[in-house]
């Protein structure tokens, strides 16, 4: 059972699966940062507030000793919308990707010309002369 599971893990296309999930994690990671640092302050300037705290509020809080409001009920919009965007990026890059390797096993070498020779018309011609003699 060992010597199986061995062998499934050391699969070329396990592996590589591995590696994709990593560098797809820290590449989310950079993505993140880049709506939270950049976009977002950006938009941000729009509605005068950090766009990932821009919420509905449904139904207020109350202030507590430590100033943290208790038994606010909202709708958090604004971390929704910034998420949607990171997707939207991982999503984009991802199909740029995909459509990069795609194009790249595209390339492959042509199948070789069929093998040169008499064409179909020169053998029957060549049949219908041997039968006239």
């Amino acid at each position: 059972m060992l010597k199986e599971f061995k062998e499934f893990a050391m699969k070329g296309n396990l592996i590589d699966i591995a590696v994709g999930f990593v560098m797809g994690a820290a590449f989310k990671e950079v993505v993140t940062s880049f709506t939270g640092g950049i976009v977002s302050p950006l938009i941000g300037l729009i509605f005068n507030a950090d766009f990932k705290d821009l919420k509905y509020v449904i139904q207020e809080g109350v202030a507590n000793a430590e100033g943290v409001i208790e038994g606010e009920v909202s709708v958090l919009w604004g971390a929704f919308v910034t998420n949607v965007i990171d997707f939207i990026i991982v999503a984009f890059v991802m199909f740029l990707i995909v459509k990069g390797v795609n194009k790249m096993k595209k390339k492959e070498e042509p199948a070789p010309a069929p093998p040169a020779g008499p064409s179909q018309e020169d053998l029957l011609t060549e049949i219908r002369d041997l039968l006239k003699k």
